[in-house]
Parts: structure tokens; sequence; C-alpha cells
């Protein structure tokens, strides 16, 4: 049986998607005194919790990159493919150099939220609505959520809540795009 490679593309997204999502979770069970509304995320990639939490950031990236591969031979577009694949790429970065490598830390973290955002609004336009709507509203609240979170506007949330409206929306974005393009039909070229 030969599997179409928009079908593998969005599996791979759909499994890095969720092994990220349950390497926080567990990581954050693990990491004591941990709080979600005051540490940034990537304090479990420190400490306690950093095997699980860096190896979940490493596997989505490797997962979104070899998706991004594939993804490119079904839409054939170039500023996804590159979008996702940047996105893909940070991820990589933040697994591979915990915050305490600070700058490079901080430079992978701001790839992966900053091109994951674009990337899920870029999807609009090979989405049919309702989903259209949803993946360039999850985009835009990760990106005005970076941009709040870059200017120290919490919200209240604290900075590790304000993180988690970057971070949630993109990983949700990621895993129903996933299954979507895994198992509908697109929008026609």
């Amino acid at each position: 049986m030969k599997v179409e490679k928009k079908v593998v593309a969005g599996f791979l997204l759909c499994v890095g998607s969720v092994q990220c999502m349950l390497g926080i979770i567990v990581a954050e069970a693990l990491h004591p005194g941990y709080s979600t509304g005051q540490n940034y995320i990537s304090d479990l990639g420190v400490g306690p919790s950093s095997l699980i939490f860096n190896f979940s950031l490493i596997a989505i990236g490797v997962l979104g990159a070899v998706a991004s591969y594939f993804i490119h031979h079904v839409f054939k577009r170039n500023s996804f493919t590159f979008l996702l694949m940047m996105g893909s790429i940070g991820a990589i970065g933040v697994g591979a150099f915990p915050e305490n490598v600070r700058v490079v830390h901080t430079a992978f973290s701001l790839v992966v939220f900053l091109f994951t955002g674009l990337a899920a609004v870029w999807s609009y336009s090979v989405e049919e609505p309702p989903f259209a709507y949803l993946y360039a509203g999850l985009g835009g609240i990760a990106l005005l959520a970076l941009a709040l979170f870059g200017t120290e506007i919490y919200l209240g949330l604290g900075r590790g809540g304000m993180e988690r409206l970057i971070a949630y929306p993109e990983l949700l974005w990621a895993l129903s795009f996933g299954s979507r393009l895994s198992t509908h039909p697109l929008k026609p070229k």
C-alpha cells in the first residue's frame, strides 16, 4: 500500500505535537516547585525534568522538519516549507541548547515561536473554512502573545502563562492541521 506524502506529513505533525504536549506535562510534574504561571516553559530543560523536556523538543523539531519535506511536495510552496522548517529548527535548538546557554537558547526560542506562528497563519491559504479561520486565529493568538511576552506584558498570567499562550496555540495548530492534512481533501491550488 502506497502512503500519500500528505498523510505522512500530517501524521508526523500529529505525533510531534502530542508527544511534545505530553512531554511538557510530565516534565512539569517532575520539576519540584514548578509554577506554570511564573516559570518559563524552558525552565523544564534544566534540572530533574531536563531529559524528558529536551528530548521532546528535539523530537518535535525533527518530526516537523521531516514533515516540512513532505509538505513541500504536497503544496509546492516554498514559503510554507520555509516557515515550518524554520520553526522545526528552532525547536531542535531549544532542546539542544537549554536555557543555561542563554543567548543561543533565546534566539532559538524566538525562531520557533515566530516561524511556527507564521506557519499557522499561512495554513489559512490551503484550508477551507471553518478550519482556515481556526488556524489563522491560533497563529494570530500566538503572534500577539509573542509580542506581549517580548514587551513583558503578561496580562496577569505571569511570564509562564503568557509563554503558554504562544506555545499551546502553535501545538494545537500542528495537531489539528496534521490531522486534517492526513485525512481530508485540501483546497484546490
